[in-house]
């Protein structure tokens, strides 16, 4: 069973970030993510001009001093970067890290981002039909040793390269989102890998990701793709306390779903193995402190061992 951990990239100093990542890559951790947002979402109280560090910057660094992690990110915003230009910096960064990066990617959400930085925030329809249409672009320069023309509604490439291209093999594509009808379509016609978010606020239950994932295998198969080829993760948020108030207060303050892992070690236990009977492929294990190492340390000694 694989597992990864989000490390938060708001209110934190590289060196901070660092120290996790260092530490993750000596673990028994198989990969390693960061969010891609321009200011702290909602949900964080703060003012909104306290640090949010730029994520493919922090996966860049990140992928000079780790030798083992798979990195990326949970998730990119489509609207934030041309594809062109993200399919470039992610073979870049592959090269870096001899071929460990994953491209994660979604349509983007935060409105507020888009407002303060000038960037247009189309209706969720356009996002949708951007991102598929830019997931469609990435995935064809991943995969063509020759310069690729693409001609769409909102992107074109007049004979584009990729050079270099991916280190050894194509970058695995996660997609973002589970929307039935568009964000999983897209997955199954284009993406690699399928994430239940838990920050979403959707809730965290075997039901509930068997849907999904049922939903997806329908989409694989009106594209005549085999559902076997699609890998299918968890980012679960995660707080593991005997204090039962502090467990609802951290519920309640981001408002998470049913079966959110926020307890004590068996009952978080318990629900990561929910989900992993239920066909995971890997957890992210999200909401450890940037500077909480030694509660990276504990689930490293006391929660990934109850699954090996």
């Amino acid at each position: 069973m694989k597992f990864g951990a989000q490390v938060t990239v708001y209110r934190n100093t590289w060196d901070s970030v660092r120290e996790v990542a260092e530490l993750l890559d000596q673990g028994p951790w198989d990969s390693i993510w960061y969010a891609d947002h321009y200011l702290p979402p909602p949900g964080i109280k703060e003012e909104e001009h306290l640090a949010a560090q730029e994520a493919f910057t922090v996966a860049a660094a990140t992928a000079s001093i780790t030798k083992n992690l798979k990195i990326g990110h949970l998730v990119l915003g489509n609207t934030y970067r041309n594809p062109g230009l993200v399919a470039k910096m992610a073979g870049t960064l592959d090269h870096i890290c001899h071929g460990r990066f994953v491209l994660g990617i979604g349509a983007a959400w935060f409105k507020r981002e888009h407002e303060a930085y000038g960037w247009s925030f189309p209706s969720m329809k356009e996002r949708q039909d951007r991102l598929e249409e830019a997931v469609e672009l990435i995935r064809a320069l991943f995969r063509s040793n020759e310069p690729v023309d693409f001609k769409g509604e909102y992107y074109d490439l007049d004979s584009a390269p990729l050079s270099p291209g991916c280190y050894d093999a194509p970058i695995p594509i996660l997609i973002g989102g589970t929307g039935e009808k568009r964000t999983l379509r897209t997955l199954a016609r284009h993406g690699d890998v399928m994430n239940l978010d838990g920050w979403a606020r959707g809730p965290m239950t075997r039901e509930y990701f068997q849907h999904k994932v049922s939903v997806v295998n329908r989409h694989c198969e009106d594209a005549g793709r085999d559902p076997g080829e699609i890998r299918h993760t968890v980012l679960m948020p995660t707080f593991v306390t005997d204090d039962e108030a502090a467990a609802g207060r951290f519920i309640a303050a981001r408002g998470l779903g049913e079966g959110t892992a926020a307890g004590p070690k068996s009952y978080v236990i318990d629900r990561i193995g929910e989900m992993i009977d239920a066909g995971a492929h890997e957890i992210m294990i999200g909401g450890i402190p940037t500077h909480r190492l030694d509660h990276y340390q504990m689930v490293a000694e006391e929660i990934i061992p109850a699954f090996d």
